[in-house]
């Protein structure tokens, strides 16, 4: 058994060795500028680059032309809210997102409502998830983008994604979802959901992190992004700089993985999910699961165990690697905001873990750090086992 145990998947993952591998020539060999393309040294990288372009777009059922790399979903959140927001403010100034989203989401409303914009913040049930219905209901003359996650990072939910789109397809509404925890672990088809703008991530899918992209629809209907940095026109204007060339090779080869190998993974974290809560409720049966307990990541189980203060449990945890919710706000010793939405009062939020799974575990960690949950909680006097 391995000294440690990394169960905290949802916010990073270790780069795939074979991802790895596509990605070291890119350093010390293949090194040129993508925008170079007066010598073969800057049309190698751009070959790399277009290939990894192509590879996102398959997976996503899109055009490689539609795919804007970044720094990661954080920035492309930004580019998809602000440049939207900009320009098409001679259509309208209102926004439609929901209380559990990511921060570079909600974070970004915040800032525009204090610059004008109308933004409505849609409830979620007690599983975390939309309804469509309050959506439409919320569309007004003036909405011009609805902004829903794929897949909740902290509690798993899946929102009914296609469903949403369609609604958005039928009032002439841009669809913008960040699709960082579905990316490489779910089917995904831009087209049959009418998704107009999608935000993806690299580290999330055993890919290096600092990387990401942006998916925009070019045609039927053209996404115009107004955009929200500037300096050489990269990225057909959205997002200027010069790419990361390795990474976005890493990055390609990553989402290409995912796509073969997601199926079979997320039955083995089902399973892994399922017994982790079995064996717990064997000892606490009042523990409570959070988030939908069937649309949800497969790789995801949070759980709120009562009487016990998550952050003292972790603590005791040296050994194995959990969360208490996102890592982009860990920083904070505050409840989470997503399981606050879900109506269940502050004490279920203050109790609540997050246990993700990943390629590189196997049956034999996921039991002995149920053990050790159990074994600490018992020291923390919670129960008798």
């Amino acid at each position: 058994m391995p000294d440690r145990i990394y169960l905290d998947h949802n916010a990073t993952t270790p780069v795939d060795p074979r991802v790895l591998e596509k990605m070291l020539p890119y350093f010390t060999e293949i090194y040129g500028n993508a925008a170079s393309n007066d010598h073969d040294f800057g049309y190698e990288a751009k070959k790399a680059v277009d290939k990894a372009r192509e590879q996102i777009a398959h997976a996503i059922n899109a055009k490689p032309e539609e795919i804007i790399f970044t720094s990661g979903a954080t920035e492309s959140d930004n580019i998809a809210l602000r440049g939207i927001a900009e320009k098409y403010v001679h259509k309208g100034d209102h926004i439609i997102t929901c209380v559990t989203e990511h921060k570079a989401v909600l974070d970004v409303c915040e800032k525009l409502e204090k610059l004008g914009k109308k933004i409505t913040y849609l409830p979620v049930d007690q599983y975390g998830m939309v309804d469509p219905e309050d959506v439409k209901k919320a569309i007004t003359p003036g909405t011009v983008l609805i902004s829903l996650m794929f897949a909740n990072n902290e509690i798993g939910t899946i929102h009914p994604i296609e469903e949403i789109g369609k609604i958005a397809a039928e009032h002439d509404v841009f669809f913008h979802t960040d699709a960082a925890q579905a990316v490489g672990h779910l089917p995904i088809d831009v087209q049959k959901m009418n998704i107009h703008l999608m935000s993806m991530s690299g580290h999330k899918i055993y890919g290096p992190k600092g990387v990401g992209a942006l998916y925009r629809k070019k045609s039927n209907p053209r996404v115009e992004i107004e955009p929200i940095i500037f300096g050489g026109g990269h990225e057909r204007g959205v997002r200027s700089g010069t790419l990361n060339v390795p990474a976005i090779v890493g990055f390609g080869e990553a989402v290409k993985i995912g796509g073969k190998e997601m199926k079979k993974e997320n039955i083995k974290y089902r399973e892994w999910a399922d017994y982790i809560l079995t064996e717990l409720k064997k000892e606490v049966p009042d523990i409570k699961l959070n988030g939908h307990p069937e649309h949800r990541l497969p790789n995801n189980l949070n759980i709120s165990i009562p009487g016990i203060e998550s952050r003292a449990l972790i603590v005791k945890l040296k050994d194995v690697a959990l969360a208490t919710g996102s890592a982009c706000t860990s920083a904070k010793v505050e409840p989470s905001h997503v399981i606050q939405s879900l109506g269940f009062g502050d004490g279920r939020a203050h109790n609540a873990i997050r246990i993700s799974f990943g390629r590189k575990n196997i049956q034999t960690e996921i039991n002995q750090a149920t053990e050790s949950v159990l074994d600490q909680i018992s020291k923390l006097n919670l129960f008798k086992v």
